[in-house]
């Protein structure tokens, strides 16, 4: 049995990432422990999720801050103080310098509501609701210096109904974003990522394997 991944979270929102998180690791499906749970915005329903699981949190207000990297550091800091060794975004609204990016690198993970490289961005559901196409899906990946250009570690896909309305493929991409983000996390717990030398691509192998 491997070690539990140890698991830092970034949010500044509702959190629901967060919970799909706490559900599996509380249902063992999720080989981790939630160290901390860091947000930059007070009063989230993210904390009180992440309170209720009794996981530490801590709120670190980015307007307290002269720069980015000032920021990044405090989170940075943060971050080791609890033990942390991986991190993912749950809707954390903020652009990563390497200030951060280069304290946890390869080990940042984001997902994004669309199949990468396509709508990347702000709002990309509505992108692609807008652009009219017919399937579209979530992306976890690992987070590097461009936006939601790092390199893919899981994709699923979300078919676009005739009469979908925007909130409706909202709420189905979310469905698997929750799916999605666990699966690519218990990867990562199990030492099954490996990220190919001199590439973009990433290697998923069998327990024991590669």
């Amino acid at each position: 049995m491997t070690e539990p991944l140890a698991l830092g979270v970034l949010v500044s929102g509702s959190g629901s990432n967060l919970q799909a998180f706490l559900d599996a690791i509380a249902q063992t499906r999720l080989n981790a422990n939630c160290k901390v749970v860091v947000s930059n915005r007070p009063d989230v329903h993210a904390l009180a999720r992440a309170e209720r699981a009794l996981v530490p949190t801590q709120v670190i207000d980015h307007k307290r801050f002269k720069s980015r990297e000032e920021f990044d550091a405090e989170l940075v800091h943060t971050l080791r103080a609890h033990g942390v060794e991986w991190v993912a975004l749950a809707g954390f609204m903020r652009v990563l310098t390497p200030t951060f990016l280069d304290a946890f690198a390869d080990r940042v993970v984001n997902i994004h509501p669309s199949l990468l490289p396509a709508f990347p961005g702000v709002d990309a559901q509505a992108q692609a609701w807008e652009y009219g196409v017919r399937v579209t899906g979530c992306t976890v990946h690992f987070v590097d210096i461009g936006v939601d250009s790092g390199p893919i570690i899981l994709q699923k896909t979300v078919p676009v109904g005739a009469l979908d309305t925007k909130e409706d493929l909202r709420q189905r991409i979310l469905e698997q974003e929750h799916v999605a983000f666990v699966e690519a996390l218990e990867l990562i717990a199990q030492g099954r990522i490996a990220r190919q030398p001199g590439s973009r691509r990433i290697a998923v192998t069998e327990p024991g394997k590669g």
